[in-house]
């Protein structure tokens, strides 16, 4: 069965991305303020760990793309780690312009660029690790053809991981596993799933956000 699609919203607009990061941006060059961590940093951490624990991944070389990066605090974290082949991608400029900013003032050697990836990409490259913490979920939030986007973004995804070995790495709060896994499933196969914590509500389980593994077909 064909998930429902989720109602539009602002999160899904460029604008709003721009505007946030215009005030993180202040904010950061007041008084340090990295800004916000998009699904607060345990969940961050819980994708860094497992990280560290695949022993087949090469940290020196293995190429490792974050896309809709915002303040690319993701990649400071694996850089901290010993990561040394990181690049970040978002559609929002201002996003860019203060992930560079924090990247240089760690002292870190992160690329940057500013890409949009409903949009077909020639130009990035193939990775072994490419991961996801909450752009799926603004794509879907797009107020205009978001179904289709959302197609797109997952062909950027398939064209970008470097072969059946690499992993895309998905955090959601809007989507489960299971509609992950039936979303993604002619291009994706379920590797992994990260456990996230849980709650009980009227005798069901169910988490607030879902983070999967996935391997390219």
């Amino acid at each position: 069965m064909e998930e429902a699609e989720l109602d539009g919203s602002e999160l899904g607009t460029k604008e709003y991305w721009e505007s946030s990061y215009t005030r993180e941006i202040g904010n950061y060059k007041s008084h340090g303020d990295v800004g916000e961590i998009w699904f607060d940093e345990d969940s961050q951490q819980r994708v860094v760990d497992w990280l560290l624990k695949q022993e087949q991944i090469d940290k020196q070389t293995a190429r490792v793309l974050d896309l809709g990066c915002g303040n690319g605090m993701f990649l400071v974290a694996l850089a901290n780690e010993g990561y040394a082949q990181l690049t970040g991608v978002d559609y929002s400029p201002k996003a860019i312009e203060l992930a560079k900013s924090i990247a240089k003032d760690h002292d870190l050697t992160i690329s940057y660029n500013v890409a949009d990836l409903t949009l077909p990409q020639t130009d990035l490259g193939s990775y072994k690790v490419v991961h996801d913490k909450g752009t799926y979920d603004a794509v879907s939030l797009c107020p205009d053809n978001a179904k289709e986007k959302r197609s797109l973004y997952l062909a950027t995804v398939e064209h970008l991981l470097h072969d059946s070995d690499s992993l895309f790495i998905i955090t959601s709060c809007n989507w489960t596993e299971d509609e992950l896994v039936q979303s993604f499933a002619d291009k994706f196969i379920k590797h992994h799933t990260i456990p996230t914590p849980t709650f009980k509500f009227g005798g069901k389980v169910g988490s607030v956000v879902t983070s999967v593994v996935f391997r390219k077909r």
